[in-house]
């Protein structure tokens, strides 16, 4: 199979006319360039853009809204007065893990008995674990929350009920046909749900429950002779599940994700202050949220115990919280080189020409560890950009991870190839499953067909989506100051990019081994540019061309200039 080579260049939906930008941009105060981006994102009302511009929390929906909320809050507000015990079950993913250090710190806050468990990757695998449910009973547990899974887990909330447990579920993906049977079910995709936000995080979902049980506190005058607890403080941990799981950055997501990455970058929260430290993190933001904190708690889980990036969110000495920092940012490496290996492995079983389809891949590995495969198949698909589903085998069982393209929804093809596969769970572009080894190659070929019949022969080119053109001349300091207000920037509200026709470079050179540095020059106006990781590409820049780049400030030596990311080159028409 051979690797993209080229990438075509696709501007987003259609811009509204020059004059609703005008009209937008005057209504609002800001640059035309800033109304055409609102428009191109769906923001074509005035009431709508300046939701999005000034999202308060304020503004968040009544939490009862959700389907499930008035029975698991009633359920909690007894095990508080009962002073039953409460255990958090969540998942080993960051979603999971940072969504149960927000339960658990909340609900003791609020006067629980409250304590948690993760599931070991390995060894209980996926969701909720009958083991763990029976081990939870015998310590006398009361009731069990689950966090960023069980809406699958019928056997296991079946069993909850015989031992005595009372099931409260809350999730975020898709809901089987048949739920379980549960106390309570919380999770925005449930059929009946008003809830008007349907994509929120597992740590967004928990979130609203936090604000359910505190609003029934203090209507029940809990709170007359006591401060309430502030759940604003929790918002770090929001912001990082968030952004961890790739769920849009729109609507309340948004605003909690915003909010949350200031609370990240004053890093009150010591287990912040530590992962920033052994990540060497400064200044944090989307980019650094993703590719340098949240790795580090997800090595917890891929190779040893999640549980251990819940000690270290919930850690109150900074001492404590280094250390296991330290211990975490090493289980990263050791993630990186099992990574690294796995990747090698599949690249040459594919280049080799024996492996892969025309749509798809689909490859199966005893050597691959579990842990890791999910990041491997995100490689795989910059790579080749087809669907991917790398399965780690076992004893005649395999694991699998799968990573999707644009077009192509995961969780609805795995639904298509479910008579293959012993379990499976998931969304559009990341999924999970189990299968046995006598069935890969069958499984294989449904997932081929499941692909052939959406994806056609157009959408395995990958397109960089932009913003349309702009001259040089428009991106004045003020003007890419109002784009950087634009942030939190991720799936849903992808950065803002343009492209810059027939510009002539100066200066270019080679920085760092592997990335340019050049300036453009267009009719008279120039900006620097940082072509990160395009070293290779130098010979390009003779004559002129069109480049697709981010403006983004730049700050230098106490002076802030406006720099061009450089995403893609060409020669110019």
């Amino acid at each position: 199979m051979e690797p993209v080579k080229c990438r075509g260049w696709a501007a987003r939906e259609a811009a509204a006319s020059a004059g609703s930008e005008t009209d937008l941009a005057r209504a609002l105060g800001v640059a035309p360039l800033i109304a055409r981006i609102l428009l191109l994102r769906g923001l074509d009302s005035l009431e709508g853009a300046r939701e999005f511009l000034e999202g308060r929390l304020a503004d968040l929906p009544d939490p009862f809204l959700l389907r499930g909320m008035e029975q698991a809050v009633a359920r909690l507000l007894r095990a508080r007065l009962k002073r039953e015990k409460i255990e958090v079950h969540g998942d080993y993913d960051v979603d999971g893990i940072t969504g149960s250090a927000l339960l658990v710190e909340g609900l003791r806050n609020l006067g629980f008995e409250v304590d948690y468990h993760i599931p070991l990757r390995l060894k209980d695998g996926y969701g909720l674990s009958a083991e763990a449910l029976q081990a939870a009973a015998a310590a006398g547990v009361r009731v069990v929350v689950s966090v960023d899974c069980g809406v699958s887990a019928l056997a296991e909330a079946a069993l909850a009920r015989q031992l005595g447990l009372d099931l409260i579920i809350t999730d975020h993906h898709h809901p089987p046909e048949t739920l379980p049977q549960a106390c309570a079910i919380i999770n925005p995709h449930q059929s009946g749900c008003a809830f008007p936000f349907k994509e929120l995080a597992g740590v967004g979902v928990a979130f609203f429950l936090l604000i359910g049980v505190r609003k029934a506190l203090r209507d029940a005058g809990c709170f007359a002779d006591q401060a309430e607890f502030d759940l604003r403080r929790s918002l770090d941990l929001v912001a990082l599940g968030t952004i961890a799981d790739m769920v849009p950055l729109t609507g309340i997501n948004r605003v909690l994700t915003k909010i949350g990455l200031q609370l990240l970058d004053k890093a009150p929260r010591p287990g912040i202050r530590a992962l920033k430290a052994a990540a060497k993190v400064d200044k944090v933001n989307c980019g650094t949220v993703g590719f340098r904190l949240a790795p580090r708690l997800n090595a917890a889980g891929r190779l040893e115990d999640a549980a251990l990036g819940v000690d270290l969110l919930l850690s109150q000495a900074l001492a404590e919280a280094s250390e296991t920092a330290e211990f975490l940012d090493g289980l990263n490496r050791e993630r990186q080189a099992i990574e690294k290996q796995a990747l090698e492995q599949a690249v040459e079983r594919l280049d080799s020409g024996g492996e892969g389809r025309e749509r798809s891949i689909v490859l199966a590995d005893s050597r691959w560890h579990p842990g890791v495969i999910g990041i491997v198949a995100s490689r795989l698909v910059e790579r080749y950009h087809r669907p991917t589903v790398l399965i780690a085998l076992d004893g005649g069982q395999g694991k699998g991870s799968a990573r999707s393209i644009r077009g192509f929804h995961l969780y609805d093809a795995l639904c298509r190839c479910q008579e293959h596969l012993l379990g499976f769970g998931g969304h559009a572009y990341a999924a999970g499953l189990s299968i046995d080894d006598s069935r890969t190659g069958a499984f294989a070929e449904a997932f081929e067909m499941a692909a052939a019949q959406v994806l056609s022969a157009d959408d395995l080119i990958p397109r960089l989506s932009h913003d349309g053109e702009v001259l040089l001349e428009e991106l004045d300091l003020e003007t890419v100051r109002q784009l950087s207000e634009l942030t939190p920037f991720g799936a849903g509200n992808p950065e803002p990019a343009f492209v810059v026709t027939g510009a002539r470079v100066q200066q270019a050179s080679v920085v760092g081994g592997d990335h340019l540095r050049f300036t453009v020059r267009q009719d008279g106006y120039s900006l620097p540019c940082i072509a990160f990781g395009m070293a290779d590409r130098l010979g390009q820049l003779a004559g002129t061309v069109d480049i697709l780049c981010s403006p983004a400030l730049n700050e230098w030596k106490g002076r802030v200039d406006v720099q061009l990311r450089v995403r893609d080159i060409r020669p110019s028409a």
